[in-house]
Formats: structure tokens, sequence, C-alpha cells
């Protein structure tokens, strides 16, 4: 009869061995999370909130790489004249960023 009151007492401390296991993959959610997620999604909340806040006259670039200046907005569709009496209508969604922006990124060609 002891040994089975024995069984019964093993068994509690393996269950808390169970719970152990899961720990390393809890941590590793966690720095998914702050390393993958959380960014991504404040790069997606900015691009959102600059979509929102276009205006005529700012110059863009699409996400197919068109320069062009922003001639017309609607709700969703963007007119952008992208050389003198040239229009283009896209998606407001197609607009990847500022075309200022990214000159300012861009690293200066050296002549030679």
């Amino acid at each position: 009869m002891s040994g089975v009151a024995w069984a019964a007492d093993a068994a509690a401390p393996a269950g808390m061995a169970n719970i152990v296991q899961f720990v390393p993959l809890i941590l590793i959610f966690v720095v998914f999370y702050f390393l993958l997620i959380r960014p991504q999604q404040k790069k997606a909340k900015e691009h959102q909130n600059y979509l929102a806040n276009l205006k005529k006259g700012d110059r863009v670039i699409t996400g197919g790489g068109i320069h062009g200046v922003i001639a017309g907005l609607s709700d969703t569709i963007v007119t952008l004249e992208v050389a003198d009496n040239v229009r283009i209508k896209i998606s407001r969604g197609a607009i990847a960023g500022s075309a200022s922006e990214a000159e300012k990124q861009a690293p200066a060609k050296s002549g030679g």
C-alpha cells in the first residue's frame, strides 16, 4: 500500500515539470514580439498616417518606383503628375513614401 501513496506524490512535481518546459517557448514568443511584430505594427501605423495626411503638391514614390507630384486626391485614388501634362491615377495604398525623404536617404554617387 505504501507504494501507491508514493506514486501519487510523485505525479505532482511531474505536472510542474511540464509547465517549466513551456517557459523557453514563451520567452521565444516574447522576444519575437518585441523584435519583429511590434516594430512592424508601428511602421504600418506610421505609413497609414502618412497616407491619410497626403495633400496636393506632395512629392511621392509608388511601390513600383514611379516618382511624381500629387495633382489630385480622392478617398482611394491619387492622381500623380509624372511629367508635364502626364498624369496617372493610382491607388492610395500603392504609395510607398515621400520622394524627398528617399532622396535624403540615398547615398550620393561619386563621379569617377
